[in-house]
């Protein structure tokens, strides 16, 4: 009777499982491959602690080897995530048609097993954050080229999902542990966590706030309003990280301990753009370096409206088009209060008040938290 009612039970299990299987097959579509739980299992050796190449606020992200042969990076999400197995399948096959040399592939997902699991390229040297701003004995040597290159392509990838991927994505999340670098070096845009879908026609969305403090837009951070200028404010932050070789996530500058943003303000005010380039970097064009440092500066500029849209700083940085040092104004920027409760934006009394957001001066507010709106098909 045991042995019956145990045959019984395992045979409708097996049916339930073939059942979520074909529906899930049904809902990805043809662009996205299904792993069972078990082959990423087997793949990640049991998930294995050795095998951890990354974590994040969505979960952990493993090594992983295909029976084939295939490196693969296995994303395990976080089971708190409210989103249906339809949604979830729904979205990953929409991201999975958007494909670019700068943005990391997405291979499959995993649904089974009460799991939702993302598999994806494997990347060589991991991230931009591990090669660029972690200790020196675990970071790579990156001379000026290289890091040239990694600007301009990071600016390609988020100018095809500005203004050519359908639907038009705003990724949100845009920092150095979000940049990718392959075996030659080469940079790609991972983790679509936090990023928005833009419909046709619409100019800006509003959302609850989410993303990293130190790379998110004072326009987004105080009121949610989310255009494709909060990406091009996190780009410019990124790059200046780049150039300096120093975290945008720590006031540690100068005597009055100045975020990376204001740093730079206060160099461009004595004259000295110059003094914030890596130590590192030993020889680097001049000229050239200047230019970045100006576009970053563009991008960074306390109202949205005044920063260029990505296909035109990628016209600067190719020299197509000359930066407008005219045309900048002291940056906007949050930093931790003294209370330790909350945020300040800085911004300009120099921005016209008709496109003002706030009062220009110091003011301190809360940033609230937010859980995702879109699947994280690529690891924090």
């Amino acid at each position: 009777m045991n042995f019956s009612s145990f045959s019984v039970m395992k045979l409708c299990k097996m049916k339930n499982g073939d059942h979520h299987q074909k529906e899930a097959e049904e809902i990805a579509g043809k662009n996205v491959r299904l792993f069972s739980y078990n082959a990423l299992k087997s793949a990640t050796r049991n998930f294995h602690p050795s095998n951890r190449i990354g974590r994040g606020g969505f979960g952990i992200v493993y090594r992983g080897v295909l029976r084939d042969g295939t490196q693969v990076a296995v994303k395990s999400l976080s089971v708190e995530s409210k989103q249906g197995k339809r949604e979830f399948l729904t979205e990953i096959d929409m991201i999975s048609n958007i494909q670019h040399p700068c943005l990391v592939r997405l291979i499959g997902c995993c649904v089974g097993g009460g799991s939702r699991m993302l598999v994806y390229e494997y990347l060589e040297n991991k991230s931009l954050s591990s090669a660029l701003l972690s200790s020196k004995s675990k970071r790579i040597v990156l001379d000026w080229p290289k890091r040239a290159a990694i600007c301009t392509s990071t600016a390609h990838g988020l100018a095809f999902l500005h203004e050519e991927a359908e639907p038009r994505i705003i990724h949100r999340d845009i920092k150095a542990s979000n940049i990718l670098l392959d075996g030659d070096l080469n940079p790609r845009i991972g983790d679509f966590g936090l990023a928005k879908l833009f419909p046709e026609n619409v100019t800006h969305i509003s959302t609850r706030v989410a993303g990293t403090m130190g790379y998110m837009a004072p326009e987004y951070a105080l009121s949610g309003r989310l255009t494709e200028k909060a990406d091009v404010y996190s780009f410019g932050v990124l790059m200046l990280e780049i150039i300096s070789g120093r975290s945008s996530s720590k006031a540690a500058f100068g005597e009055n301990l100045l975020v990376l943003v204001e740093w730079t303000w206060k160099l461009k005010e004595d004259n000295s753009l110059l003094d914030m380039v890596d130590p590192e970097l030993v020889e680097y064009p001049e000229d050239e370096v200047s230019c970045f440092i100006k576009v970053a500066m563009l991008c960074i500029q306390a109202v949205s409206w005044q920063r260029p849209t990505m296909t035109q700083v990628l016209q600067m940085l190719s020299k197509e088009v000359s930066p407008d040092s005219m045309a900048l104004t002291r940056p906007g920027f949050y930093k931790h209060s003294d209370s330790g409760i909350g945020h300040s934006w800085m911004t300009s009394s120099l921005v016209p008040k008709r496109k003002q957001l706030i009062n220009p001066l110091v003011t301190s507010t809360r940033v609230s938290s937010c859980s995702v709106s879109i699947t994280q098909v690529l690891p924090r």
